[in-house]
């Protein structure tokens, strides 16, 4: 597990391996956090890892954080006049935290990599899974991003940034260890979130249309 420190971002959202995440940056401590990016050697990169308990922004405190995140690599940076940034980064390779150190003003950690593989039957799933996606997307009411069906842990993590769930089941499908036991956990949770919007039509309408994001 190679390991290596980098500055992190805290957020209330789950950020899976090759996934696109846009960011408004407008807090100082994450303002800075940028520009040192931009001064600094590069690669010009980050760690997001889900809050388990706090506040993205104002907290004055340590916010409680999930153990596994996932590496941001930053593609495009537009700044405003008053020191904001547009960011446009993609999901990198998945980390677990080792150690966090709160000296600057935004937090930093040494991060061990963890690997991405496929896994015993990923293969073989991602067919039903795909079946699965699609009667999903329909419930919703709109159409289901096409999936890299040859290529399973990336259609894994495909499906679990479009499926519409809570927090702790996000960041359960990140940290499963490979792409086979998280295409069997989203086989699951697309027939029950399907079930749940066929019998709860006006509910998930009112949700707005189906999206990726």
């Amino acid at each position: 597990m190679t390991a290596e420190v980098l500055p992190l971002f805290p957020l209330n959202t789950v950020l899976y391996p090759g996934i696109p995440l846009p960011l408004h940056v407008f807090e100082p401590r994450y303002r800075q956090l940028v520009r040192d990016l931009l001064d600094g050697p590069g690669p010009r990169r980050f760690g997001v890892v889900a809050i388990r308990r706090g506040l993205e922004v104002g907290e004055t405190e340590r916010p409680e954080l999930h153990t596994v995140g996932c590496v941001a690599d930053v593609r495009r940076v537009d700044p405003y006049d008053d020191g904001r940034y547009d960011l446009l980064t993609v999901g990198g390779p998945r980390f677990r935290l080792v150690d966090v150190d709160d000296a600057l003003p935004y937090l930093r950690a040494t991060v061990g990599y963890l690997p991405d593989v496929a896994g015993d039957g990923a293969a073989e799933r991602v067919g039903a899974v795909v079946k699965a996606f699609d009667d999903y997307a329909d419930a919703l009411g709109g159409n289901a991003p096409d999936l890299p069906d040859d290529d399973p842990v990336l259609a894994s993590y495909v499906v679990a940034a479009a499926l519409r769930l809570d927090l702790p089941d996000k960041q359960e499908l990140l940290a499963l260890t490979d792409a086979a036991a998280r295409l069997r956990r989203e086989l699951w949770l697309l027939r029950r979130e399907t079930a749940l919007a066929r019998a709860t039509p006006d509910e998930v309408a009112m949700e707005g249309p189906f999206s990726l994001n």
